[in-house]
């Protein structure tokens, strides 16, 4: 692309320079004068309004009046200084008494009291804009702006625009001198020079068919909005074409990945598959029907699979998995199952070996704890293709794991793998072509990150738990009902249940958490003495074999109370625990708080979560809280914490894996906009796959710009 006005370094935008220059850079990541001109405001200021003094109340946010300056008082560290001989440095505060036709108002002002004294003059009349505020009885207003009354802001300058943006901020910008109103001022100066090499991003048949505003409509009055309906369009457009552009390299991506021959095709399911579904104690829901139907159709397609299956904590997800293995094994072929812990692939393994049992498929586990003549023995199983199906934790991903002809990978809790290891496990694919890949998560994903994060994936969802499953009774307490609660909880293992107990650890390495775990763990021991009451603990700084021994005695029955932090979240499975107890429930997400409480309620007895808190919450941690008792669906949940936190906070990290930076849209917020965005898209891609025709040429330009190459999330490749 040529070097043109939106490429201009922006230390050379008139009123920056090098040090607001460096500033930028590092405060708000602008570097370049186009970079400046995507942050966009994060609401609005009507500045057309003015409202007499008399009606200016301190819950009121900011306001403008138009006040004659009456009186002008300074002073120092001793009272009251003689304007006569002023010399400024002493001067500590000023005070200014401007009057309209309804009353007084005092404005006070702490800093650059030199420059503002010099500005207002005794007799004139300005506009004054600010956050009125009560002090000793009287309202004033601290350091409000200032601008002579005829030409004032809503008028002049700022492209006649009548509402000010109020833009992304911090401290060292405000002490550097980029203030509010000078960041306008650069965005004023931005535009001016760089609008007209902002080219025209969609075609004139989409703008037309969807009711589009034009972009330079659309980056002026986002910047500088001529009226509420002319910022609505603007908004509008900018949201569309951000969550557009998004869709369609991800639709794309896929389409070219389903054209792609080059998948392994499995034509059938073989006798292990109908030897182990016919010997189910248990029939599969409809909703575990369907999505074996969805995979089986995959694998014989002769293109590659690439699927997401979602399933709420105790959907049957695993059972899933093992069919899905089985028509792999019946084909000729083997599969892997990875997990993100030796706990869960160790849980995995002892399912699947059940399951396995009548089919004649060896299975065997691979972790980083594996003895090294097992691991001999594993690696030439799996080189010779006599181990049909392996489950594993990272250690498959080692150089001398070699199979013989994997066909299948199931990635489990997906998130926790890198992509780079991902990669590594594709290339261990031995038959010409790349395995089938099933990634499965029990984080429920609300729809729109989901269509985002996974975009070229097909989804598949369990959406019903099987039957027998009883409901999970939550219950919030706070620390004066911790007694009641042990009583609770001694009621039941006198009834033969086992109690969960998980403390929150934030951090491996916080003293302060293994703190509270240790002092939780002394007072559990001392309510609940051995004998007759058994306490196993788990934390992530024990050795694995630590780990396995505490977890096994929790597992077989031996230990009542299992006292652990988070490590247990994914994974664990003891029909037998029927209460879990999580403290410092607010220092939990929802999703967080969800995985833990689907530890419990896995038996046939009645199950309950109890949220312990402090007295004092925030009003979201309350809301949190609330949510929890209320309902024991996952994707309802992930919803409402996607619209507390953002969309990273699902796996921990803000933003975490979405393909592309969104400068104004929000998943959260915009769900209807992404909707149809990606149907858009669809379209779009439907009468031309590969963007070809001469209209589409601008989006396919588009398109091959670095920000669409998609951080790919969520596929082996």
């Amino acid at each position: 692309m040529e070097k043109n006005a939106l490429q201009t370094d922006i230390q050379f935008l008139p009123g920056v320079g090098p040090k607001r220059a460096q500033l930028l850079k590092k405060e708000l990541n602008v570097s370049t004068v186009g970079d400046l001109i995507k942050i966009y405001p994060f609401r609005y200021i009507d500045r057309s309004r003015i409202i007499p003094i008399s009606a200016a109340a301190s819950d009121m946010a900011y306001i403008q009046i138009k006040a004659r300056v009456k009186e002008i008082h300074l002073f120092g560290s001793n009272g009251s200084i003689d304007i006569q001989d002023v010399k400024f440095n002493t001067v500590k505060r000023m005070s200014v008494l401007v009057q309209d036709d309804s009353g007084y108002l005092e404005l006070v002002f702490f800093k650059g009291i030199k420059w503002m004294y010099s500005k207002l003059k005794p007799g004139d009349e300005y506009i004054f804009f600010g956050k009125p505020a009560i002090f000793n009885g009287h309202m004033n207003m601290v350091h409000p702006e200032a601008d002579p009354a005829t030409g004032h802001p809503g008028q002049a300058g700022n492209m006649n625009s009548t509402m000010t943006g109020v833009y992304p901020s911090t401290e060292k910008l405000r002490n550097g001198g980029i203030t509010g109103k000078v960041m306008n001022k650069l965005m004023e100066n931005a535009l001016n020079m760089a609008l007209p090499d902002i080219k025209e991003t969609l075609p004139q048949y989409l703008m037309i068919e969807k009711g589009l505003v034009p972009i330079h409509f659309a980056i002026r009055n986002i910047h500088f909005p001529k009226d509420l309906q002319a910022l609505e369009k603007a908004k509008y457009r900018l949201k569309f074409e951000e969550l557009f552009f998004l869709q369609l390299s991800l639709l794309k991506q896929r389409y070219i990945r389903s054209r792609n021959e080059n998948g392994i095709r499995m034509p059938k399911v073989g006798e292990a598959f109908n030897i182990c579904y016919n010997s189910l104690p248990f029939e599969l829901t409809g909703a575990q029907k369907r999505v074996i139907t969805e995979i089986r159709d995959d694998m014989k397609s002769g293109h590659q699979m690439n699927r997401l299956l979602q399933g709420d904590v105790g959907s049957g997800k695993t059972m899933v998995a093992v069919l899905s293995a089985l028509i792999a094994t019946g084909n000729g072929y083997q599969a892997c199952i990875m997990a993100p812990t030796e706990v869960l692939a160790q849980q995995h393994f002892k399912n699947i070996s059940r399951y396995l049992q009548k089919t004649g498929v060896r299975p065997a586990l691979l972790t980083g704890s594996s003895k090294t003549a097992e691991r001999r023995d594993i690696h030439a199983g799996l080189e010779d293709g006599s181990i049909g199906i392996i489950v594993g934790t990272h250690a498959l991903f080692e150089d001398n794991v070699i199979f013989k002809n994997l066909g299948l990978a199931i990635i489990d809790e997906q998130h926790r793998f890198g992509v780079e290891q991902r990669a590594k496990l594709w290339r261990k694919s031995s038959c010409g072509a790349p395995p089938h890949v099933l990634v499965m998560t029990a984080t429920p994903i609300p729809r729109t990150l989901a269509m985002t994060l996974y975009g070229d994936l097909d989804v598949s969802v369990i959406d019903e738990l099987p039957p027998g499953r009883k409901p999970i009774q939550t219950i919030a307490a706070t620390e004066s009902r911790r007694p009641a609660m042990f009583r609770f909880l001694k009621e039941q293992i006198a009834l033969g249940r086992q109690v969960f107990i998980v403390y929150p650890l934030i951090f491996e390495s916080e003293k302060m958490d293994y703190k509270n775990l240790e002092n939780g763990y002394e007072q559990v021991v001392t309510a609940f003495p051995f004998p007759p009451y058994k306490t196993a603990i788990v934390h992530g700084q024990q050795s694995n074999d630590e780990k396995k021994f505490n977890m096994d005695a929790f597992a077989a029955g031996r230990a009542n109370i299992l006292v652990a932090t988070s490590v247990i979240e994914v994974g664990v499975d003891v029909p037998n625990a029927s209460v879990m107890v999580i403290e410092s429930a607010e220092r939990f997400g929802l999703s967080q708080l969800h995985q833990l409480r689907g530890r419990v309620g896995r038996g046939s007895e009645k199950s309950y979560c109890i949220l312990m808190t402090g007295n004092k919450l925030s009003k979201e941690s309350r809301h949190r809280i609330e949510l929890m008792c209320a309902t024991e669906n996952g994707f309802e949940l992930a919803e409402e914490d996607m619209k507390m936190r953002g969309p990273g906070s699902l796996d921990g990290t803000q933003q975490s894996g979405l393909p592309i930076d969104l400068n104004i849209a929000s998943l959260a917020k915009d769900g209807l906009i992404l909707n149809d965005a990606r149907q858009c898209a669809q379209s779009v891609l439907d009468r031309d796959p590969v963007l070809s025709l001469p209209e589409n040429r601008m989006l396919a330009e588009e398109v091959l710009r670095d920000k669409y190459q998609v951080r790919d999330y969520s596929q082996i490749s």
